[in-house]
């Protein structure tokens, strides 16, 4: 997925795959054989990516768009989670006093 397609799915102008607007399915994940560490939220990312690798040979150059979308939404999943935890252990902190 090219930067103008992921622009295009974003604003909803797009007509891609229906996994490319939201979370992957479990039978796109197990048809795209990921591993089960990497099915998570972004799954919906990597699929494309790897796809993209396999058919450019992994290059690193060929496929950057759709690597910097699935590292941007590792990231956000990471703050995520480092906000959840904060806020798990605000709670945590006020039930001890």
């Amino acid at each position: 997925m090219t930067l103008v397609e992921t622009i295009k799915e974003a604003v909803g102008l797009g007509h891609g795959e229906p996994s490319a607007s939201g979370p992957a399915t479990r039978k796109q994940m197990a048809d795209a054989n990921l591993p089960l560490q990497y099915r998570d939220s972004c799954a919906h990312l990597l699929i494309p990516l790897n796809k993209c690798r396999v058919k450019e040979y992994y290059l690193p150059w060929k496929c950057e768009d759709e690597r910097h979308s699935y590292e941007k939404c590792q990231y956000d999943e990471f703050k995520r989670r480092v906000a959840k935890m904060e806020e798990l252990r605000a709670a945590r902190a006020e039930q001890s006093k």
